[in-house]
């Protein structure tokens, strides 16, 4: 078989193994969150830190391709909307709750955000009603239940209000992606909208991160607090540009599968690197969510 033969059947991996990819370092990011706070990063700070390294991996590359990012009213607007949406709320709950909550307890909250967003539009009648979809709904929210019902279900009953902070961050992520499903957004690419919601999301966290106390400087050597940080930056800002790619080769129904991939190592993730152990109660949570996202999916014909 000649290379040019080869090369289709080369290119259908490709997808998978993106999906692969993604899942797994975005599965890591709970983990390396994690590691951030243990060794004295704050919540403000990370965000801020992170924010600014995805702004300038982002920014880069939108200059390389010769396509700098718009700025006008209409696209400053948007980018406040999803700097606060998709970075500085979210962010900052989430790692607020990383100091609190085992690594893989907070990615299973990731799996809400496809059924969370499903919910809203239908509020907002963005969506119509399916009422398999709809049941994937209810399997999440009992999921949620079997992690903060039961008194054995975490290691920590104090671990409890840091959860459903983590959740918070789930449900700004879901406000986030009904915002950019609106048809008035300017159409500047997901690149470049990505870049100037970072730019905008630095510039908003840097004034209360400062007002707040909670500033911390990279110092050299770089050690486990800095590395970390940075991580999470090329992380964000590799992964999402993976995303878009994935869309553009597969399909939009093809990537939102990565949410699976994302959840599952999550968890393995907080196991190798902390050994974390799970009581049967966050298993079978696991184990709901996985059927709330099969369902919740939506199908080819819709």
């Amino acid at each position: 078989m000649s290379l040019a033969e080869m090369k289709p059947t080369i290119l259908r991996f490709v997808p998978w193994l993106a999906m692969l990819f993604m899942g797994i370092v975005w599965g890591l990011s709970f983990s390396v969150a994690k590691i951030a706070v243990d060794n004295g990063g704050t919540a403000l700070g990370i965000a801020f830190w992170q924010a600014l390294v995805s702004a300038i991996i982002l920014f880069i590359y939108t200059m390389i391709r010769g396509r700098p990012v718009p700025v006008n009213r209409q696209t400053l607007k948007m980018y406040l909307v999803l700097a606060l949406l998709g970075t500085a709320i979210p962010g900052t709950a989430f790692y607020l709750a990383a100091s609190r909550v085992q690594a893989g307890v907070l990615a299973l909250t990731v799996a809400l955000i496809p059924m969370l967003t499903y919910c809203l539009a239908l509020i907002l009648r963005s969506e119509k009603l399916s009422w398999v979809r709809f049941s994937g709904i209810g399997f999440g929210l009992l999921a949620i239940l079997f992690i903060v019902g039961p008194q054995d279900s975490l290691p920590d009953r104090a671990a409890l209000p840091w959860v459903l902070l983590a959740c918070l961050s789930a449900v700004c992520y879901s406000m986030e992606n009904v915002y950019l499903a609106l048809p008035s957004l300017p159409a500047i690419g997901p690149i470049r909208t990505a870049c100037g919601m970072h730019i905008v999301a630095t510039i908003i966290l840097a004034p209360v991160m400062i007002f707040m106390d909670q500033t911390f400087l990279p110092s050299l050597p770089f050690g486990a607090l800095e590395w970390s940080v940075i991580s999470l930056g090329v992380i964000t800002a590799t992964a999402y540009t993976m995303f878009v790619m994935t869309i553009a080769m597969a399909g939009p129904l093809f990537a939102s599968q990565v949410g699976y991939v994302v959840t599952l190592a999550g968890v393995f993730w907080g196991m190798a690197i902390f050994g974390e152990t799970h009581s049967q109660w966050i298993w079978a949570s696991l184990f709901l969510l996985m059927i709330g996202l099969t369902l919740v999916s939506p199908r080819k014909s819709e």
